[in-house]
Order: structure tokens, then sequence, then C-alpha cells
């Protein structure tokens, strides 16, 4: 014989928010698309600022950053930005809010390791800038993509 029981609570989404797949795909195509421009754009950034003779030597070994570096390293971050946008959208009633205020506090914590780095002035400088420029480009396309995807799909 079998029995239901409903009477159990069951995990969902926050504020009873049903699943909508095609959010968490819109909201992943706009991330990579921002997350090739911010690769471009620190990539052309930092060959600008090497045009202008910025070493970007970070120790006192005379180790270099190479331009392809920026790219992997912009990409990698954003990428983890984009995970963390899912998940708030996913998980948080506020998911825009609490994902500008993640992003700006990380881009904040970012800017320490250059500081630290032991470089000279202007490839801190020029680092520090490029930490900005990704941070341009990712916080506010995904922070207004998260507000796109909560507002065409109300509670």
């Amino acid at each position: 014989m079998t029995s239901t029981n409903d009477t159990g609570a069951v995990a969902g989404p926050a504020s009873g928010r049903t699943s909508h797949p095609h959010r968490f795909r819109g909201l992943v195509a706009t991330g990579f698309i921002a997350t090739l421009v911010a690769m471009a754009a620190t990539t052309l950034a930092a060959a600008l600022a090497q045009a202008v003779g910025v070493g970007f030597e970070v120790s006192d070994g005379g180790e270099t950053i190479p331009l392809s570096g920026f790219a992997v390293v912009t990409g990698f971050f954003s990428v983890v930005g984009i995970v963390i946008a899912v998940a708030l959208l996913r998980w948080s009633a506020r998911p825009a809010e609490r994902f500008l205020w993640t992003a700006v506090s990380l881009t904040a914590i970012s800017l320490v390791p250059p500081l630290l780095s032991g470089a000279d002035t202007a490839t801190i400088t020029a680092l520090l800038g490029l930490h900005l420029v990704a941070a341009a480009v990712m916080i506010p396309t995904l922070t207004r993509s998260l507000r796109t995807r909560v507002a065409s799909h109300p509670d």
C-alpha cells in the first residue's frame, strides 16, 4: 500500500520562486559576453600601458606579467563573478543588490595584492587601473542583467 505525506517542508528557491532555467541561461550568456569584453579591454589597456613604458615587473627577480596573463586572470575571475551572480539569482530574494555589494567588496579586496607586490609605482598604478577596468565591465553588466531577470519574473 502506498501513502503520501505532504506535511514535510521542502527546500526551494528564495521567496518561493519557481525555477526559470532561461533566466539562468540568459544571465550566463550575458556574463560570458561581458567576460570576453573585459578580457579584451584589460589586455588592450595592458598593451597600451606597456607601450608607454610600464614594465609589469612584479617582483625583485624581474618577473614580468605577459599580456596573455591579463586575459587569463580577467577571464577566470569574471567567470567566478558569473557563478556568484547565478547563485544569487537562484537563492537570494534580492540578487542584484547582493551581487553589487559582493562584487564591489571583492573588487576592493583585489586591489590589495598589487599594493603588496613590490612593483614600481607605474606598475602598481597600471595594475590597479586594470582591476577597475574589468570591474567596470563586469559589475554593471551582471547587476543590470540580474535586475532585468528579477523584474521580468516577479514572484
